[in-house]
């Protein structure tokens, strides 16, 4: 289900690219734009691990320095069929969760000191084995592409209206609208991919450690942790984290801009699974 609606909110960013493409630049417009959005997401795509691994000042651990968080996550990535990836602690006492890398060969995975202080070794592993299932499931390739496209969108628009709008000039309201919303449009396409791969990340991760309620515990005091101890965090990372390290920014149109689905509806999905 959640493949299914990764794949058809990627589908409607490709055919918003292609209408907005077609209306402003044709064929040509629609392909310069996409060669610098692809300019401008592949390093952040390729580098991705060191970049934020440096912004958070995370510390590379072996297993003779952190052997039972180590142990724990070999036994995990063992399950999942992963190669063992570099794990890192962050000095935050915000409890929070990571995983990062291109692929899962150049894969780490990065947890707060808060984290580990916090949970039971259940509802840590339950964590654990949500961002290996991130690996698993390449979700920072899902989102590159998803964020390379949308960049292209944005580009087109912003060109546009900087030169005056599109080729259909009899109807400039129209025009505007378009360059004005289809970014719009984008970017909440982009946010709802972002939320799918996290319910599939909260499933794969079930699945792996074979124990949803213990990720459900771990969601909901993660959540309430992140309420209540700021983070000095980048907006722009946090749709890598396991929670908003930006929590409690309330509900209703804001949900659609939202890195992450609501806390209750993972709990309650993750609940659903102790009796399938």
């Amino acid at each position: 289900m959640n493949a299914m609606r990764t794949a058809a909110l990627m589908a409607a960013l490709i055919v918003l690219f292609g209408l907005l493409g077609g209306a402003v630049g044709g064929e040509s417009g629609m392909m310069i734009a996409f060669g610098f959005a692809v300019l401008l997401n592949f390093g952040s795509y390729w580098f991705s691990a060191s970049i934020v691994l440096k912004m958070y000042r995370a510390k590379e651990v072996t297993a003779s320095e952190a052997p039972e968080l180590f142990e724990m996550i070999d036994r995990l990535r063992q399950k999942a069929e992963l190669p063992m990836p570099r794990v890192y602690v962050i000095a935050s006492d915000q409890p929070n969760a990571f995983a990062t890398g291109r692929n899962p060969e150049n894969a780490a995975v990065a947890v707060t000191n808060g984290i580990v202080r916090l949970l039971s070794p259940d509802e840590l592993e339950g964590v654990i084995a949500h961002e290996l299932a991130h690996i698993k499931h390449r979700d920072i390739l899902t989102g590159s592409i998803a964020a390379t496209i949308a960049a292209a969108i944005t580009l087109l628009a912003r060109t546009a209206l900087f030169f005056g709008g599109g080729r259909d000039r009899d109807n400039v309201l129209t025009s505007l609208l378009m360059l004005i919303l289809a970014p719009l449009a984008a970017m909440m396409i982009q946010m709802a991919i972002s939320r799918s791969r996290e319910f599939a990340a909260d499933r794969g991760g079930a699945e792996i450690c074979g124990k949803p309620e213990a990720l459900a515990s771990a969601l909901q005091r993660l959540q309430s942790g992140a309420e209540r101890i700021p983070m000095n965090a980048n907006p722009a990372t946090a749709h890598m984290f396991i929670v908003n390290p930006f929590a409690g920014m309330g509900g209703g149109i804001r949900n659609l801009f939202s890195t992450h689905p609501q806390t209750e509806l993972r709990i309650e999905r993750l609940m659903s699974m102790r009796t399938h």
